[in-house]
């Protein structure tokens, strides 16, 4: 299955863009992106992360799926969390980051389609 740019598993989008590895092949062992964080990305938000340049630590990681805990205990079923200098729309029920956006594009202080919101 090839989930866009030419990856073909999480592990190679998660080495590219979310802790500045090289991408991984199948053939490596390697502990998969769903064994370490909980949070799915969404092709839309690996696509967001890709054109936005945005990269996320592993601190980072825990602390977006920490926020989604927050929100998930609150009832919130698409949540907007704010970390640092990002937005994220994360679909709580699913555990999916929907989409990502960086302080440029989020510009206009304007965010739909969500039912609560958590600061981190």
């Amino acid at each position: 299955m090839n989930i866009g740019n030419g990856f073909s598993s999480i592990e190679q989008v998660r080495g590219r863009y979310l802790r500045n590895e090289p991408a991984v092949t199948s053939s490596q062992s390697k502990t998969s992106f769903e064994d370490v964080l909980e949070l799915k990305f969404s092709k839309h938000a690996g696509e967001r992360l890709a054109d936005r340049n945005i990269s996320l630590t592993d601190e980072q990681l825990r602390r977006l799926e920490e926020g989604t805990k927050k929100a998930q205990a609150k009832g919130i079923n698409e949540s907007l969390v704010l970390m640092d200098d990002m937005a994220f729309i994360v679909n709580v029920k699913n555990n999916t980051i929907i989409t990502a956006m960086n302080q440029q594009e989020s510009a206009e202080k304007v965010y739909t389609n969500i039912d609560g919101a958590v600061i981190i």
